[in-house]
């Protein structure tokens, strides 16, 4: 029951970092995955959001100027010019003492970040929480999966259903590295996704029914 909690924490963070924000700009889960991972190679962060949603928060002249900088390679110096329009329009939301999980815009250093091409997640954040899901899922199924494994459901289903879970982490995880080439990849990260929940719910429901009612029920009988 701890474990299956602790999942629905992680699902509920994973919507509001990495879904929500992207909700907001009219986004559906299968762009917010490809976005994520694969970028946005069309064009800067900054640009997209400009001729998004955020683009209504500043006036006409004000983007024109902003994108006449971008153009010309985002120097420092020409920031100077710029920076009361990102004080006064984006500050208060894009700054860490909103507690939003947006990027900052307060420094030529904030602002600079996007405004070279999004290539989505960094190698380096990949190996990073890579090597984390993978230790970690790979515990829980452990656990949750030995349990299941004393359970009554026929040997044939019990083996399936302890060995889904493994198949979907590759499914899941290993398709983000796959996106990060081809954006096609993020349906397989999303189905992936999927399945490791579903297996994970039926391991616990029925572990705790077998335990707690359905044998009981027997016992009565």
């Amino acid at each position: 029951m701890t474990l299956g909690i602790g999942y629905l924490f992680a699902l509920t963070y994973l919507y509001l970092v990495d879904i929500e924000p992207h909700n907001a700009e009219g986004h559906g889960l299968l762009q917010d995955v490809i976005e994520k991972y694969y970028g946005k190679r069309g064009g800067t962060r900054l640009g997209a959001a400009l001729n998004g949603a955020m683009g209504d928060n500043i006036t006409p002249a004000e983007k024109e100027k902003i994108f006449l900088w971008i153009k010309g390679g985002a120097k420092e110096e020409g920031f100077t010019a710029l920076a009361s329009i990102f004080q006064e329009n984006c500050a208060l939301c894009h700054s860490p003492e909103s507690g939003l999980p947006i990027p900052p815009l307060t420094s030529f250093e904030e602002v600079a970040v996007l405004t070279t091409m999004d290539m989505g997640q960094s190698v380096k954040g990949l190996v990073r929480v890579s090597h984390v899901h993978l230790f970690g899922m790979s515990f829980i199924f452990f656990m949750t999966g030995g349990i299941f494994a004393l359970s009554e459901v026929d040997i044939r289903w019990r083996s399936l259903l302890i060995a889904t879970p493994f198949v979907a982490i590759w499914l899941d995880i290993g398709s983000w590295w796959f996106t990060k080439l081809e954006p096609i990849f993020a349906y397989t990260v999303i189905f992936g996704g999927f399945l490791m929940g579903v297996s994970l719910l039926l391991q616990i429901v029925i572990s705790l029914a077998e335990m707690w009612i359905w044998n009981r029920e027997d016992k009565r009988s």
